[in-house]
């Protein structure tokens, strides 16, 4: 196909090689990450709030990208499992907070350092200057992203 024919808005070329080598190191590396068993969704949101701390079911809804229904019933299951815990939001009586506990915070940690490794293994497989071009790539995408959601506050 022609590039001139490519739909303007579906990446083409090597930007299409990118997004699926990104997508192939991502599934490879949260496979690899078997610790407390949880699926894609548990495991975003133990992350979220082992790195951001306890938030309201709405703002965890909204920050995961998932309903307020499905947020309760993974926080529900999670909950179960001893992974989080709900407790009153004190500016706001009304409110719960959604928090991680410290067997969350153990897995969170394990999953990180099962995935830290698969990442090291694949790196320990490609040249010196490979790992440092990958290293560099990676840094500066991570600190795009961050600038991103600093902007937008």
């Amino acid at each position: 196909m022609d590039m001139r024919d490519a739909p303007p808005d579906e990446p083409h070329g090597a930007t299409e090689d990118l997004v699926v080598a990104v997508e192939q190191v991502l599934r490879h590396v949260r496979q690899s990450a078997t610790a407390g068993g949880l699926g894609i969704a548990a495991s975003s949101l133990l992350g979220r709030l082992s790195r951001e701390g306890p938030l309201r079911l709405t703002e965890l809804a909204r920050a995961e990208g998932v309903s307020q229904p499905n947020a309760t019933q993974l926080v529900t299951r999670m909950e179960r499992a001893e992974l989080v815990r709900r407790t009153a939001d004190r500016s706001d009586g009304r409110g719960v907070l959604v928090a991680v506990t410290d067997a969350g915070l153990r897995v969170f940690a394990q999953r990180r350092a099962e995935r830290a490794r698969a990442l090291d293994e694949l790196m320990a497989e490609l040249t010196p200057p490979e790992q440092r071009a990958a290293e560099v790539a990676l840094t500066a995408l991570a600190r795009v992203i961050r600038d991103r959601r600093r902007e937008r506050g």
